[in-house]
């Protein structure tokens, strides 16, 4: 049985097997079925020191959250201490604090009665509460801001790396994969805002808060309270190392099953033709069941530290209410002194939880960010290679040179194309024809410089393309593939996806040379009707029409067409070939075509087999010659004889 068709259980044993054996810190093998070639795992204090890095813009507002907070939280440890003094000054003899006294004598002349004192005491207590819920709230909406800044500027980043990935890594990235990466794991940024500062910064002054108040009442309350850093200590390093690398495993579980079921649906139509609906099910169990064995398995992990937590709480209130009964039994502590003790232990405990805590529920938001984090220090297509030259569109002439160009596809040996060496001249039509594999469109990648060349260098009027400016010269190229990709919007907003700002006449100009006017005046709502998905409500005719006519309004100096007519049938035939005569004056055109019927008029016609120019010249010459290409002619246009059986 093969790894995709191993149940859930036999996947999640190997992947266990897999864990127990990986040291900590190590990069992941592919044993779950998704990949990790890429995968790196950085310490907690790289990932601090990298989130920082993205914080550095936002100083100012990070000093304003944390002074708030520390105000607010500051403030919340106030009303324990009233319920001190309500106790032993207004329930009992003690002498009130002169400063209780002093504020009450702004409302009342002479000595406080103990009902006045109550309701001075009320009075501060409910001001400042209402202060600390105020400060809090502004401290509050500024982190918040501030954490949806950050969440749009690290998705960006990785959105505009992503799109500008070399070919082979956007093509390993699984549909499901890119959208998990963008909006969960990117999006993670503004969630560690909370789950990496301002919660556990909070949970600190408290805590800090909490130690001074009872090293002031009983210096051996301190010490019992530092007791318990020690466990936070080590249930953060216990934890943290084994909880994050399963995170980043889940992670790449539901981002194989994401891009399964966009994979079913995107080809659905080949699905139900082969009868594959229960197979695809079957698959799709499998991986959801590896998925919710994991989430099983760090579930565990993770609930293990609050099981120890609410197991201890409760044992060390037990033992502190013990001991100041004892003390307040003893008379060194008053029963306010008591009530005091216990709140201010309670609300020492909850920090300690919450950090305890969040250092395990952190670990989904650090895997995210680590995750990112590689996206974003991954090279850029044709890294340090993009050119610096710029280029004025009005000039160029569209001379396209091969000079000596061989090349391979990355991680492989095999020669694609092995000294091409040609000249498109200005507005001419170049076909290149060949068999399945020969290299035609690998030669067209290499136009639009989708790929360097690995040997021999490839010109635009003479100029190297490494020299001249990536973005400057794609702006130059009109790409039209068999394959048409259409996004789901109006028709008229798939023919200006070139040039947004073109005006509604432009777009009508360009739909009616590339005859797509014809379809479109059709249709009930004209340009504004909305195509579905990839064009679905289109046929094979009318999305190729439309994808000339998108690049038309684009007005490119160099045309690729890649098969743009292979799969038609006649009459759409008919109409881009007409269409098409229209378009290539004034521009120079690669056409990629099986059917050379459609490339007769071709002013270079080159012949590949296995990466090589093994003909060239046009149409007549190539036919006078009697070579590959003339028997490719004699092919597709003597009819097939059946030999009839008797």
């Amino acid at each position: 049985m093969s790894k995709s068709a191993s149940t859930s259980r036999q996947r999640f044993e190997r992947y266990r097997t897999e864990l127990a054996s990986r040291p900590i810190g190590a990069r992941p093998k592919d044993t779950i079925g998704v990949q990790a070639a890429s995968a790196r795992t950085r310490s907690f204090g790289q990932l601090v020191r990298a989130y920082f890095q993205l914080l550095r813009t936002e100083r100012k507002t990070l000093v304003l959250c944390f002074s708030t907070l520390a105000l607010s939280t500051l403030m919340g440890l106030a009303p324990p201490a009233s319920v001190k003094i309500a106790i032993d000054s207004v329930f009992g003899s003690a002498p009130a604090p002169r400063w209780l006294l002093d504020a009450g004598a702004w409302f009342v002349e002479g000595a406080l009665s103990p009902p006045q004192l109550l309701a001075v005491l009320a009075g501060i207590t409910l001001a400042v509460v209402m202060s600390k819920v105020a400060v809090g709230l502004i401290g509050r909406h500024r982190a918040t801001q501030l954490a949806k800044r950050l969440q749009i500027r690290v998705r960006h980043a990785a959105f505009e790396r992503a799109i500008r990935l070399p070919l082979p890594r956007v093509q390993q990235l699984r549909a499901g994969g890119v959208a998990s990466l963008l909006r969960e794991d990117a999006g993670a940024a503004g969630e560690l805002v909370f789950g990496l500062l301002y919660n556990p910064f909070r949970a600190a002054v408290q805590l800090l808060g909490c130690v001074t108040i009872l090293a002031y009442t009983d210096w051996r309350l301190l010490v019992g309270a530092l007791l318990l850093l020690p466990m936070v200590w080590y249930s953060h390093r216990t934890w943290i190392g084994r909880i994050r690398p399963i995170y980043r495993d889940l992670k790449k579980i539901r981002d194989e099953t994401d891009g399964h079921a966009a994979e079913s649906f995107g080809g659905i139509r080949i699905v139900r033709g082969f009868a594959r609906e229960t197979a695809e099910g079957n698959r799709f169990v499998r991986n959801t069941g590896l998925q919710a064995r994991t989430e099983m398995f760090v579930w565990w992990w993770s609930r293990g530290i609050e099981i120890s937590w609410e197991l201890f709480v409760p044992i060390a209130t037990v033992a502190l209410l013990w001991y100041g009964g004892t003390q307040v039994v003893a008379g060194v502590l008053t029963a306010g002194d008591l009530v005091m003790f216990l709140t201010y232990v309670t609300m020492l405990l909850g920090p300690l939880e919450v950090l305890a805590n969040t250092a395990t529920n952190l670990q989904t938001q650090l895997a995210s960010l680590d995750r990112t984090l590689d996206l974003l220090e991954e090279p850029e297509e044709l890294h340090g290679a993009r050119g610096s030259l710029p280029i004025r569109r009005e000039l160029v002439r569209g001379e396209v040179q091969f000079d000596r160009v061989s090349f391979s596809y990355p991680n492989s040996e095999r020669r694609v194309l092995s000294e091409i060496s040609f000249q498109a001249q200005k507005g001419s039509v170049v076909a290149l024809v060949g068999p399945s594999g020969a290299g035609k469109t690998t030669l067209t990648n290499l136009v639009a410089r989708f790929y360097d060349p690995l040997e021999g260098s490839i010109s635009l009027d003479g100029v190297c393309l490494r020299d001249l400016r990536l973005e400057e010269f794609r702006s130059l190229l009109g790409i039209v593939e068999q394959d048409v990709f259409l996004f789901d919007g109006s028709l008229a907003e798939n023919i200006a996806y070139a040039r947004p700002n073109a005006t509604m006449q432009e777009v009508k100009e360009a739909a009616r040379v590339a005859r797509a006017d014809i379809f479109i005046e059709r249709c009930e709502q004209g340009y504004a009707t909305r195509i579905g998905e990839r064009g679905v409500r289109l046929s094979g005719g009318e999305r190729q029409r439309l994808a000339l006519a998108r690049a038309v309004l684009a007005d490119p100096r160099i045309l690729i067409l890649d098969e743009a007519t292979s799969s038609l049938d006649t009459e759409s035939e008919r109409f881009i070939q007409s269409a098409l005569r229209d378009i290539f004056p004034g521009r120079t055109s690669f056409v990629i075509a099986h059917r050379l019927s459609t490339i007769q008029e071709a002013d270079l016609i080159l012949v590949l087999d296995e990466g090589r120019i093994v003909e060239r010249g046009t149409h007549a010459e190539l036919m006078s010659s009697s070579g590959q290409y003339a028997k490719m002619v004699l092919l597709q246009t003597e009819p097939i004889r059946v030999k009839a059986s008797v």
